[in-house]
């Protein structure tokens, strides 16, 4: 009786090791993988800024190199794209005649302004804000954070410019005063 049953186990389990699996080899089924990166590629992201439902928010793209600030003003120029309209962002960014130039310099970027902000359409305001956090954070991308980025401001018929930063929460504040030496006097 055992040996029947062992006869049985083993004539069951031949029998299932061949259950419809056919010796093919290996078949094609689509095209080859997609959306992953060569070994060794990097992956870049400018980070610009647009109004949403709670102010200022952040919106991160995948670009194919590193950002100026400049490119970086030219894709914020440009609006936000389906899947940032998605997520409910706009720009407030005016119209301009001419675009914004931003350049960087000595950590630093030179934003040179088209026209004066009291003539931006409502003074400014978000749209100002978006144009200076988004060079800030282009020129952030050397290893420094963005709220340690000098951004200086030209409008246009104003010689001197003025400097500010975008802090951590995508807000423009005056950037600091720099340190002065204390002589004596005498």
């Amino acid at each position: 009786m055992k040996r029947r049953l062992t006869c049985l186990i083993a004539f069951f389990c031949v029998l299932s090791a061949g259950c419809g699996i056919g010796s093919t080899g290996p078949v094609r089924a689509g095209g080859p993988a997609s959306g992953l990166r060569e070994p060794g590629s990097a992956t870049h992201y400018a980070r610009l800024y647009f109004v949403g439902p709670y102010g200022i928010q952040p919106a991160t793209r995948e670009v194919d190199a590193p950002t100026t600030p400049q490119q970086a003003l030219d894709l914020l120029l440009k609006g936000p794209d389906a899947a940032e309209r998605a997520r409910g962002l706009i720009t407030e960014v005016p119209l301009m005649d001419k675009r914004p130039v931003a350049r960087a310099a000595d950590g630093a970027v030179d934003l040179h302004l088209p026209v004066p902000v009291a003539n931006m359409t409502g003074g400014g305001g978000l749209g100002l804000t978006q144009i200076i956090c988004t060079a800030a954070n282009a020129r952030a991308a050397d290893g420094r954070q963005p709220s340690d980025v000098d951004v200086r401001v030209y409008e246009k018929g104003f010689g001197t410019p003025w400097t500010i930063r975008c802090n951590e929460a995508g807000n423009i504040v005056p950037a600091p005063e720099p340190a002065t030496s204390q002589g004596a006097t005498g």
